[in-house]
């Protein structure tokens, strides 16, 4: 039993990582989709910059569903091409609006981080809080 154990072990690392690529892939689709969607941000965006996220979104996500046993790279990749297109976007939406209102449509900020480490403020590394004012290590 112990042998067996040992055997699969490397298989079931393997599988694990595969399925942890694609959960998080398929969670950065709908949180960035959740973002533009929002309510309290679609003056802040463009429709043009809107639609550009939620067509890829949209096709990442059937991607998603014509490619469940794909490989942990494949997943990756396609996150990697999805933040690209995104995180420029939402990035010009967090400058334009100085943070969301109340840290609100992502908790923690962006899966994968914001380029340049910038995040939602109230965020590890955001620097900052959504009421703008100074933080306790700004007042000591």
């Amino acid at each position: 039993m112990v042998s067996d154990a040992e055997k699969y072990k490397n298989e079931d690392e393997l599988q694990r990582e595969k399925v942890t690529a694609k959960n998080a892939l398929e969670s950065y689709c709908f949180n960035i989709k959740s973002t533009v969607e929002d309510e309290k941000l679609k003056d802040k965006i463009s429709d043009a910059d809107k639609k550009v996220i939620l067509d890829k979104c949209g096709d990442t996500i059937k991607w998603l569903d014509a490619n469940q046993l794909a490989e942990k790279e494949e997943f990756e990749h396609k996150q990697k091409e999805l933040e690209g297109i995104c995180n420029p976007i939402i990035t010009k939406l967090y400058q334009a609006t100085g943070g969301m209102p109340g840290g609100a449509g992502m908790p923690g900020g962006m899966p994968g981080g914001m380029p340049g480490g910038a995040g939602a403020p109230g965020a590890p590394g955001a620097g900052g809080n959504a009421a703008g004012g100074p933080t306790i290590e700004e007042v000591d």
